[in-house]
């Protein structure tokens, strides 16, 4: 009988809404429904996503995140923390919160892996973070970070570099890496060699970099990206491999988004497509680049 793969226990530090799938609540439901323990803070509380045009709730202060995480080490886990995962911070300095509570998790456990997912915007919205976001980022919690999960736009605001190319995107993914990430994660990228019905993911660890093209689906929606760096993380862990991280997560992430677009769904359905996350309906290999 093949042994069960270790217990995977990820502390999530992410945006949360009430109505909808963004954040924590895009990332965590995923990763548990592959059999990780998520350890969830957020850093705001929404009624629904900010796409909406509309919410209600409040962001937390950096203190209330360091204060909660003091807790959770309390309880003497953190040497069986694998992973540190950040998402939407809401304030500027809620960051050094994520920073302490990623030297916290680290100086338990070394091996501990940190995944920065930096929210700045996106092509449709420019950016959407408030003041001093971006700019702490690109100082402090992408030099900090093993694995790093932007979109195209956040590509291009990291670097300064353009991104219109897929030799400029890996131009920029390799300035990224100069900041200290090992591991780079384009979630979505349109260049000029992207054929019109198709939407690219590009994965980079060390000089190896790999391509994951999927069919371009009708959908429009927000938390894709968030549940994407989750499953790319979780799936790093559990193969110590980008390539198949990428195969799992992409595959994983084209099912979720075809099933919601079936449905003309508003949010993503990670509860009604959730056996993608375990069992992908349709594979995507990813070629190298």
């Amino acid at each position: 009988m093949a042994a069960e793969p270790p217990e995977v226990n990820i502390l999530s530090i992410q945006s949360w809404v009430s109505y909808g799938h963004v954040g924590n609540a895009a990332a965590v439901f995923p990763l548990q429904r592959l059999g990780a323990e998520v350890w969830a803070v957020n850093t705001v509380q929404f009624s629904n996503h900010t796409g909406y045009g509309d919410w209600t709730g409040q962001v937390f202060t950096g203190a209330a995140i360091a204060d909660t995480v003091a807790g959770i080490a309390a309880r003497g886990v953190l040497p069986g923390c694998d992973a540190v995962l950040s998402g939407y911070m809401g304030d500027a300095a809620i960051g050094a919160a994520i920073l302490d509570a990623v030297r916290r998790v680290r100086a338990a456990n070394p091996a501990a892996l940190y995944c920065c997912d930096p929210v700045i915007g996106d092509d449709d919205t420019g950016v959407y973070v408030r003041p001093g976001i971006a700019e702490m980022l690109r100082a402090q919690a992408v030099p900090a970070a093993d694995i790093v999960t932007p979109n195209q736009f956040e590509l291009a605001q990291l670097t300064g570099l353009p991104c219109a190319t897929l030799d400029q995107a890996k131009a920029a993914v390799r300035a990224v890496q100069a900041m200290g990430p090992r591991v780079v994660l384009v979630t979505s990228l349109v260049t000029a060699e992207t054929p019109a019905d198709a939407l690219d993911m590009l994965a980079t660890e060390g000089d190896a970099t790999y391509l994951l093209r999927t069919p371009r689906l009708p959908v429009a929606v927000n938390g894709a990206g968030d549940a994407i760096a989750a499953l790319f993380l979780f799936h790093r862990i559990q193969t110590g491999s980008t390539k198949a991280a990428l195969a799992a997560a992409g595959s994983s992430i084209f099912g979720l988004l075809r099933r919601t677009a079936e449905a003309g769904s508003r949010e993503i359905l990670t509860v009604a497509a959730q056996d993608e996350f375990v069992t992908p309906s349709t594979r995507f290999e990813p070629t190298p680049c």
